[in-house]
């Protein structure tokens, strides 16, 4: 799979055999799909966490505005997502994938 790296590896072989069930109708739109790059997500996250730029950028709105508001509550909450961002990121992708096929 080519897009392997924007999604935890367990859910690969589900996915797969999403894929191999879904319709034409919307094989275009999947494949128009964007998704977001957890390793980029982590050089932003570092760069302008504190400022929630990252949670933006996954689509965690509410998130960013609280870290925004509170400068990455006091730099805990922008350190601690350094460790979290990448995988929130790729469930934000599968979730995003599990919409378009359905």
């Amino acid at each position: 799979m080519v897009n392997a790296k924007y999604f935890e590896s367990y859910h690969l072989p589900q996915i797969r055999e999403q894929l191999l069930r879904v319709d034409d109708s919307r094989t275009a739109l999947i494949q128009m799909l964007q998704f977001k790059d957890p390793t980029m997500t982590l050089v932003i996250s570092i760069l302008a966490g504190a400022l929630g730029v990252d949670r933006f950028i996954i689509g965690d709105v509410g998130l960013g505005v609280g870290k925004l508001l509170t400068c990455g509550g006091f730099g805990i909450w922008a350190i601690i997502d350094w460790f979290l961002i990448g995988r929130a990121t790729k469930e934000k992708n599968l979730e995003m994938l599990r919409r378009a096929l359905m």
